[in-house]
């Protein structure tokens, strides 16, 4: 007796609405956990659950997950340069600005556009 075969549909590409909006999901969902510093899981969740389905969703994915490991890593170092206090104020500003670059990118992705977080190490491709 031979086995059925169960035929796997790949999954539907997503219309451009939809990518806009899981683009900018990608970079909003960090919020989610990076005050507990897994800010990198919600762009992680992001791009394996879109982003075989659309390259623009995927890269934004990937845009937003190099960010916030880069990220995770200038807060480990300032927080150890904490101990000698000049930490604080690189905290403060670590803060300050991945709230604005990931409101600026969330803001890009919703228009249909690109965005390039500066000063962000290329982890993942």
């Amino acid at each position: 007796m031979s086995q059925p075969t169960i035929a796997v549909q790949p999954a539907a590409p997503l219309t451009p609405a939809a990518e806009r909006n899981w683009g900018m999901a990608a970079h909003l969902s960090s919020f989610a956990a990076a005050y507990v510093a897994l800010g990198f899981l919600g762009p992680l969740v992001v791009l394996l659950v879109a982003g075989d389905r659309s390259p623009f969703v995927r890269r934004h994915a990937v845009e937003a997950l190099n960010f916030n490991l880069t990220w995770l890593l200038y807060i480990v170092v300032a927080g150890i340069l904490a101990v000698i206090l000049i930490g604080l104020p690189i905290l403060v500003a670590l803060g300050i600005g991945y709230l604005v670059l990931v409101i600026v990118a969330s803001v890009e992705a919703s228009r249909g556009g690109e965005y390039r977080y500066p000063l962000t190490i290329r982890l993942v491709s």
